[in-house]
């Protein structure tokens, strides 16, 4: 995931259209994979640069995928393509029709994309009373409008097809809350309601929509939020675990998938006796 937060670093690219012409240009430039229409299945991964994006991009790939990769890091991108049959579309989703910008560039490699896995997203750690609002607004763009956004522009091309699949990346923050989280508690349940309720408007349509629910992920996540993960409980997984869920979510057409798995225990404690659970959670954290 590309992060910012306190203590972090935040290079947009100057000027999003400008990004999309590159983009277009992306496999002369670097020789990634076939001709911009493919007889592959097509993935679009944001936040392609690093983490859980990077790592399901290449379990993507070593299925044979043709993968369209965007992220805000060229360099990193160019890592992640790297064997792989990919066209690298960097873009800024912050930033204004920057999920516009990237799905037509997309459709107008392959004119079509079989699942797309919204990987991108941000965070930011500390107390609510302390989050200046610029922060508040970017995580909240970032993290949910941005991507609702993407999937607005890509969902058409999908229910024409008759097939296809959006996969989000959500957190175990968006289903119990986590305190000096909570406004990227508050997106990432914003994404668990949103994939429910797309889900219901799509049946018949032959488009599924996955929601992946991991736990903390040992990848730059949180020292690039500007705190490192101090829990002991639950341990971080690693992003290529996720990237197996995605995967076989996808191969199953499986609506959710939590990683570990035994986090779909919390929820249902919080659902079933909220007392306790906020017990408990005052006790362990």
């Amino acid at each position: 995931m590309t992060t910012t937060g306190p203590g972090s670093t935040y290079d947009p690219p100057a000027d999003p259209a400008r990004g999309a012409a590159r983009a277009a240009a992306a496999p002369a430039a670097h020789g990634h994979g076939p001709p911009p229409r493919t007889d592959r299945r097509v993935a679009l991964v944001t936040g392609a640069s690093s983490g859980i994006g990077a790592a399901t991009a290449r379990r993507f790939a070593a299925g044979g995928w043709h993968l369209l990769l965007s992220g805000q890091d060229r360099r990193r991108l160019e890592e992640t393509a790297s064997g792989a049959s990919a066209v690298l579309l960097p873009a800024d989703l912050a930033a204004p029709r920057g999920a516009k910008i990237l799905a037509e560039a997309a459709l107008r490699e392959t004119g079509r994309i079989d699942v797309l896995v919204a990987g991108a997203g941000i965070g930011w750690a500390g107390p609510f009373l302390t989050m200046p609002h610029t922060d508040i607004d970017r995580v909240l763009f970032l993290d949910l409008n941005a991507t609702l956004h993407l999937v607005r522009e890509v969902l058409p091309s999908m229910v024409a097809a008759g097939r296809g699949r959006v996969v989000l990346v959500g957190s175990v923050a968006g289903a119990v809350g986590v305190r000096e989280e909570a406004v990227y508690s508050a997106a990432k349940a914003g994404l668990a309601a949103f994939a429910e309720a797309l889900r219901q408007e799509l049946r018949g349509t032959g488009v599924g929509v996955t929601l992946v629910v991991p736990g903390p992920v040992e990848t730059g996540f949180f020292a690039r939020r500007g705190r490192p993960y101090h829990r002991s409980r639950p341990r971080p997984t690693s992003p290529g675990r996720v990237a197996d869920a995605v995967w076989d979510a996808v191969s199953q057409g499986r609506d959710d998938a939590y990683v570990p798995t035994w986090l779909t225990l919390p929820p249902r404690v919080r659902a079933l006796t909220p007392g306790l659970y906020r017990r408990l959670l005052n006790r362990f954290g």
